[in-house]
């Protein structure tokens, strides 16, 4: 049924022209849809985003859940973060309070930089708890955040984008980068691989140091998320990107694609090579990343030949910044949890003390209003942290830079940059804090 609607949806687009199948009537997969969402409209097609499930037994205990969802007897307001550092560490070593039948996931979401794992993580989390920026590298160490609700727990393992060891030394850029995605994959469930899809640089083919990184943990499940669908203009495009990236192969069953309808001055996408990256690192092709030791020269050759990887269990295709979109991949790791001991209480978030939350946040300001390498060369200190006598946050946090020239830009004309970045990270930070923050930012010259 589910794939006869799908068939229905591109049979009434002409922007779709391919349909991917199972190779068998036994062994055919299954596209299901999600419902009511028409951001991508046009010229009278509404797309809606999809999830390539492979198993039907699988498609119909998401369903299931997506019932007991619309019920709104699962539905639970998401935790916050405490304030005062020693109450949230508390609370992190509180014992667990789970029910008997207990359920839980570790998810480890990796990807090329600005691939969207922050946005996605913050939007399962309901809460913005993990810095986001369209610059590279917002995210520069291992944070984790806790997803409860009713019996089962999800721990979802937000990693910096994947890099090599040239690019961190040319950028002076912390180690954490290199070593905390690979470590990170060793303990998950399940592995998230991440594609921004409207990057036409990188959609045409997995990024190598997320290709190693699957080649040495091809025993931990990985499922393929086509992110920022919303932005790709030619939703047909959706279609050939996965093939690409799954070498034709899903869960070990070979998709073919079949013409539904020949939209007008259709490309022989097919023929066509994907374009070469104009930010290749050759060095990162053989493999100078210290944790890729593992994988033998003949083996990193291998990959180097290779577009995509043909294990992927499952693909989903969504839009990180929407809630319905993210609220299907959510149900998906309801459903997948497997019985056992939950490693947080139910109350808490995320592992970040508030402090580290605080500074997270500001950077992202930092690198959304400054410009080029002017805001990974900031550091900060904290001045202030104190309740006020309203029960509002008092926050005060001295920016420091090298340059004179980049104080003035931090501060800006009558400081008015200042003044906003700090009025934005305070307005973030109530919202995650559930509480009036009055933030204030200072820049001194570091000498």
């Amino acid at each position: 049924m589910a794939l006869r609607l799908c068939s229905r949806v591109l049979r009434d687009s002409s922007l779709v022209s391919r349909l991917l199948l199972g190779t068998t009537r036994q062994e055919s997969a299954t596209w299901f849809l999600t419902a009511g969402s028409s951001r991508g409209q046009r010229n009278g097609f509404i797309f809606t985003p999809a999830c390539f499930i492979t198993s039907d037994v699988f498609l119909n205990r998401l369903m299931k859940g997506k019932a007991v969802e619309a019920d709104g007897s699962s539905y639970r307001l998401p935790a916050s973060v405490l304030t005062d550092s020693a109450e949230q560490l508390s609370l992190l070593m509180r014992h667990p309070d789970q029910p008997e039948n207990a359920k839980v996931l570790k998810v480890a979401l990796i990807g090329a930089p600005n691939a969207g794992k922050s946005t996605l993580s913050n939007q399962l989390l309901g809460r913005k708890v993990f810095a986001v920026s369209k610059k590279v590298h917002t995210t520069r160490s291992r944070a984790v955040g806790v997803l409860t609700e009713e019996d089962t727990q999800i721990i979802l393992l937000d990693t910096p984008g994947l890099t090599t060891v040239s690019k961190v030394k040319r950028h002076n850029l912390e180690k954490a980068l290199l070593e905390d995605p690979w470590n990170t994959v060793k303990e998950a469930d399940i592995v998230v691989v991440l594609v921004d899809v409207s990057d036409r640089w990188m959609c045409g083919r997995l990024d190598f140091e997320v290709l190693k990184c699957l080649a040495q943990h091809t025993d931990i499940p990985a499922i393929l998320v086509l992110n920022k669908v919303d932005l790709l203009k030619t939703k047909d495009r959706l279609l050939d990107i996965t093939t690409e990236l799954t070498c034709g192969v899903v869960n070990g069953r070979k998709l073919r694609v079949r013409t539904v309808i020949k939209p007008p001055k259709a490309e022989k996408r097919s023929e066509r090579q994907p374009e070469p990256s104009p930010d290749v690192d050759t060095a990162g092709l053989e493999g100078d990343a210290d944790p890729s030791s593992a994988l033998s020269r003949e083996q990193l050759k291998a990959l180097r030949s290779q577009q995509g990887w043909a294990h992927f269990k499952d693909v989903f295709m969504l839009s990180s910044v929407d809630k319905e979109d993210v609220d299907t991949l959510k149900n998906y790791f309801m459903v997948a949890a497997k019985p056992g001991s939950w490693q947080y209480h139910s109350e808490v978030l995320t592992d970040q003390t508030p402090e580290q939350i605080c500074t997270n946040t500001i950077r992202e300001k930092l690198l959304e209003n400054l410009p080029q390498e002017v805001p990974y060369s900031i550091t900060q200190s904290i001045e202030l942290w104190d309740d006020g006598e309203n029960g509002e946050l008092d926050i005060s946090v001295k920016l420091y830079t090298k340059k004179d020239t980049h104080m003035r830009m931090v501060i800006g004309v009558g400081g008015q940059m200042v003044g906003r970045m700090a009025r934005e990270a305070g307005e973030d930070l109530s919202r995650v804090f559930l509480r009036d923050v009055r933030l204030k930012l200072s820049a001194k010259l570091k000498v």
